[in-house]
């Protein structure tokens, strides 16, 4: 597999060269780059570049995988760097890696460095390729995707941290007979990333809203709604912010913040659940801090939530389901258009080892149509 360089669209892969020393020293000093590459020296120095070229870049060909810099075809500006590692020859598999200096970064170079890589393996005989990557790692996730790698599950405790803990990896993998082209995502981006009516605001939920989510989750009424109904801690509310990007690109879930519009405030929270693909039905679940409710707020954002499901997805029916006693968010249902269709006794864990019933409501596509007139109520 080893040639001096390899074509891409608007890259070109070439062996590193002596002169490529600032370059590999400052990406990978790069916080974003030591986040997400634990194994490098911290802080990453002159020294550490210079075995890097020395040593790792021959040894990486010489156990049968690459490492090439990524540079501008045009200027030969290096950009970042891709690889492949950890090759089992005897089952024709690697592993491959990247990376993207700061300012080359949001170009697409890592998706067309990744992709002729992959196009350059298979040619030569590779049967299969995994990326693996960080639930925060949104971004290489997107890489991984737009080049055909389909995620494959989560290995735990994969990679250590500098603090001694461990952290899980996602894996994806591509095989040579994949189809072309990116892998389709059941759950796309936002348009222009926002749903807005002018009144209230949805957004993506991210690793920013840490404060917003545990001032929410500290309200007793929205704690009553969780399933189970007990707060979550400190490292689940993390969690949930920082891989909620995760789960959108893998078509699971979509968490967003419903921010009033006007102040710019987060006032609530608002997710889907994609929990049955195949049939075509998501389920719905929404909390509001005291100080925003009353206002149709929770109303407007399960309508524009609903119609982008229903117009942008392949969703035919969105469910919810509220405790018999919450007769606040049956009103939000009833005024998005949902209608009550069933009565389920112990559904739910309750508080203190009882069990809860639930009250099931749901929308399809013409019950919002049927709505759109009322949607200022």
């Amino acid at each position: 597999m080893i040639v001096p360089t390899i074509e891409g669209d608007g890259v070109r892969l070439r062996i590193y060269r002596p002169d490529d020393l600032d370059a590999v020293v400052a990406g990978y000093a790069d916080p974003l780059t030591q986040r997400f590459m634990p194994s490098l020296p911290a802080p990453f120095e002159r020294q550490h570049g210079e075995f890097f070229l020395r040593e790792a870049v021959p040894e990486a060909f010489a156990l049968g995988g690459c490492a090439y810099a990524i540079t501008d075809p045009a200027t030969d500006r290096v950009l970042g760097g891709v690889g492949l590692e950890r090759v089992v020859a005897a089952r024709r598999q690697a592993e491959l890696g990247y990376w993207v200096s700061p300012g080359a970064r949001g170009r697409g170079v890592a998706t067309a460095a990744v992709r002729a890589l992959t196009d350059h393996a298979f040619a030569a005989g590779v049967a299969r390729l995994e990326v693996l990557t960080h639930w925060e790692n949104a971004a290489s996730q997107r890489v991984a995707l737009a080049t055909g790698f389909r995620r494959e599950g989560v290995r735990r405790g994969a990679v250590p941290r500098r603090d001694g803990d461990r952290d899980d990896l996602l894996a994806y993998g591509r095989l040579a007979g994949d189809p072309p082209g990116p892998t389709p995502r059941l759950l796309p981006d936002l348009p222009g990333g926002e749903l807005t009516d002018g009144v209230v605001t949805l957004r993506p939920l991210t690793g920013d809203d840490i404060a917003f989510y545990t001032e929410l989750h500290t309200v007793p009424d929205v704690v009553a709604t969780i399933v189970p109904p007990v707060p979550p801690d400190a490292e689940e509310i993390r969690r949930r912010c920082a891989w909620a990007a995760a789960h959108w690109l893998n078509g699971d879930r979509a968490d967003l913040v419903v921010v009033d519009t006007a102040s710019g405030l987060p006032a609530g929270n608002l997710g889907l659940f994609y929990q049955e693909p195949v049939t075509g039905q998501a389920m719905i679940g929404y909390s509001m801090l005291p100080a925003f409710r009353g206002r149709g707020y929770q109303t407007r954002a399960v309508q524009l939530l609903a119609l982008w499901a229903f117009a942008e997805t392949g969703i035919a029916r969105l469910v919810a389901g509220t405790l018999p006693d919450n007769a606040g968010s049956q009103r939000v249902l009833e005024k998005a258009g949902f209608r009550r269709e069933a009565f389920l006794r112990s559904r739910l864990p309750g508080a203190n080892g009882l069990r809860s019933d639930d009250v099931q409501f749901a929308l399809l596509a013409e019950d919002l149509v049927r709505e759109a007139a009322g949607f200022d109520r």
